[in-house]
Formats: C-alpha cells, sequence, structure tokens
C-alpha cells in the first residue's frame, strides 16, 4: 500500500547478542512503501536490547543487558554518535548502571540526562549527558522496595521501563515486581530523580507492569501489563504527575486459552488507538481510544507474522507499523488505516537476528 507525503527515516534496532546478532543494526525506511533496508550495523555491543535517540538526532543511547560489568555486579548503558549523511554509529563510551540487567533507557527533553531502568534488582538511575553526547557517571540512583503477589516473578522489584511526560517534569518507571508504577518529579537542575507527592499508582496484583505510554492530548496514559495479558488505562494530572485508574482491559481475544505475555504499548500518533504487543498469542493488539473519557474499547488483534514479538514502533506519521518478532528475526511492517486502526501487512519484511527494540529517526539526507 503507498503512502503519500511520508518521510523517510533510519531504522535503529537494538538485538540480543546471542545466536547470530552481532550488536544494533541500521535499516532505511521507505516512507511510502514501508520496505526496510538494510544499511549498516555496529558490532562489539552486547545485549543492546532497548535504544532511545538524542533530541538533537546527534546521538544513541543502548542498554547493555548484562549482570557484570567492569567486573562489578551492574549493567552497563553506552553512548553512540550519529553520522547525520549515512545514519551510521560510531561507539562514544560506555558507563555502569549500578543494577543489573538494564532494560529500558529515555533520554529527556533537554538532552541533559539518560534515565535508566535496571530489571535486576529494580532500580533506576540518572546519568548526565555531556555537550559531545559522552555520559558521564551516574548523578542518582533508586532502589525499588518490595514484592507482590507471584512467587515466580514478583518476589522482589523488577523496574521494567521509565518513561517521561510530554512535558519533561515526571517520570514514570512501571515496576512488574511491585504491581506499581513509581512516579518522580525530575530535576534537570542537580539530576536527581525525586519521589513525587503521589509516589506510585498501583495496578491490580498479578499484573505486572511493563511499559508505559502518554495519549498526545496529555491527559491519559496507558500501561501495559505483561503478566495478565492486560492494559491499565489512567487519568494523568500533568500538573501534580498524579495518576488515577479508569479502566483494566484484556489483551487477548476472550476465546484464547493459552499462555502469553505482553511486551510494549503504543499510542497511535492520532490519539485515536492503542496498540499493544501479545508473546504467545503471537500478535498486535488494536484498541479504540475515547477522546472525552480515554476509554478503550477492543477492536481486535492482528498475527505480527512471526513468534515473540517483543517491542514494536510507529512512524511519526501513523501510517506504519513495524513488530519486531524476537524468535523469528523478523521485523514486519504493517500498513495502518487512519479511519480504522486496523493493520494490514505490506509484504515487506526485514531479516533482522534477535530483534528487540525500534527507534526511528528521520534522514537528514
Amino acid at each position: 500500500m503507498a503512502q503519500a507525503n511520508n518521510q523517510d527515516y533510519y531504522v535503529y534496532v537494538g538485538t540480543y547478542t546471542h545466536g547470530d546478532s552481532e550488536g544494533i543494526y541500521v535499516y532505511r525506511l521507505d516512507g511510502e512503501t514501508g520496505a526496510l533496508e538494510y544499511s549498516s550495523k555496529v558490532t562489539g555491543v552486547v545485549n543492546p536490547s532497548f535504544l532511545d535517540i538524542h533530541p538533537s538526532g546527534r546521538y544513541l543511547y543502548s542498554v547493555n543487558e548484562i549482570g557484570d560489568f567492569e567486573g562489578k555486579a551492574s549493567g552497563a548503558v553506552t553512548a553512540f554518535y550519529i553520522h547525520g549523511s549515512s545514519g551510521e554509529i560510531s561507539f562514544l563510551n560506555q558507563r555502569a548502571t549500578g543494577g543489573g540487567a538494564p532494560c529500558h533507557v529515555s533520554v529527556d527533553a533537554t538532552g541533559k540526562y539518560l534515565l535508566v531502568a535496571n530489571y535486576g534488582g529494580g532500580s533506576v538511575a540518572a546519568l548526565p549527558i555531556g555537550k559531545d553526547g559522552r555520559l558521564g557517571e551516574a548523578s542518582d540512583f533508586v532502589q525499588h522496595q518490595g514484592s507482590s503477589i507471584n512467587p515466580g516473578r514478583q518476589t522482589e522489584p523488577h523496574a521494567h521501563a521509565i518513561m517521561i511526560a510530554p512535558d519533561n517534569r515526571y517520570a514514570f518507571a512501571p515496576d512488574l515486581g511491585l504491581d506499581k508504577i513509581l512516579i518522580y518529579q525530575l530535576d534537570l537542575d542537580n539530576g536527581k530523580l525525586n519521589a513525587n507527592r503521589q509516589p506510585w499508582a498501583r495496578v491490580h496484583p498479578g499484573a505486572g507492569p511493563r511499559h508505559l505510554d502518554f495519549h498526545p492530548n496529555g491527559k491519559f496514559a496507558y500501561v501495559i501489563n505483561e503478566l495478565d495479558s492486560t492494559f491499565t488505562a489512567f487519568q494523568y494530572d500533568a500538573n501534580t504527575g498524579a495518576l488515577t485508574e479508569i479502566q483494566s482491559i484484556s489483551t487477548l481475544p476472550e476465546d484464547f486459552d493459552g499462555t502469553s505475555h505482553c511486551a510494549d504499548v503504543h499510542v497511535h500518533p492520532s490519539g485515536k488507538f492503542l496498540y499493544g504487543s501479545n508473546r504467545g498469542h503471537d500478535s498486535i493488539v488494536i484498541c479504540e481510544i475515547d477522546q472525552g473519557t480515554g476509554i478503550l474499547s477492543y477492536l481486535g488483534c492482528e498475527s505480527t507474522g512471526g513468534q515473540t514479538p517483543r517491542n514494536f514502533g510507529l512512524n511519526p506519521e501513523g501510517t506504519f507499523l513495524f513488530a519486531a518478532n524476537q524468535q523469528t528475526s523478523t521485523v514486519v511492517t504493517f500498513a495502518v488505516n487512519p479511519r480504522t486502526g486496523e493493520l494490514t501487512d505490506t509484504g515487506n519484511v526485514a531479516e533482522v537476528p534477535n530483534p528487540v527494540c525500534l527507534k526511528l529517526l528521520a534522514c537528514s539526507a
């Protein structure tokens, strides 16, 4: 399906470096067709599973999802320089995260700090970003405390993401082990994560919150829960950083009785639809969003054409969705119907070993 007036993008794919994967892969997206063409890769970086791009478009950051770094019980984050003419990336430096198995990073809108979530042991940290894009030592580290009801997955904290609010004032850390979203005030003068007046919002016991995304109107936030395959919809108060639950809804069809666990969540740029990934059911769930109330209505699921869809991405125009099938080592492009939210397989499939995370950057030429 051809799309008019769409920008071309570099697509950076984070992976797990076992099997055939060698690091971070760079593809070029044809904005008209949705096809991904291999461009380059950077090797020598271990388990760069999740990525984020500096607001300047000049630097890329990846976690290193490991448990031992420079002889200490810690994971790491790596900074790269982006060569604007080609989209290629080159190594700048690397820093410890203070906790094991870091699985998510976010750069704040000013580009001053990188925030990281450590799954192992459950903690979050802030690291300063220099004018040259290099990372400094952590300026703050916060250890989560507690547990929840699942004896196999929730005996201790497991911070699974750290997302920054649209106005850059607050950070939100869904913790799978606690069934809470920890809320922090961002202190960008001192590089601190300060507990908010409402320090956390709870999801139902055993849900296992994993990722979060905000509605473009700034009034709603949506959490995808890994363990019981649900969305939790929240009303968001941008003045106070408070989250108030308004709904919980399944991400799976009523007749599905197998094993499945959720991964990623994204609101469509139009704000009309919410998408989430189901690993096991191997699908993208589609929900419609009521623009006045934020309430979700289940529309259906679309097969990702592969196994274990980890993360996925949408281009800023909202015309394509890219599903990263980790187990089958493919990224499949779907066209998005802007009226119904329906996904249609374009036939474009890129072979990428063990893909996890996708980040897009507009091509400069």
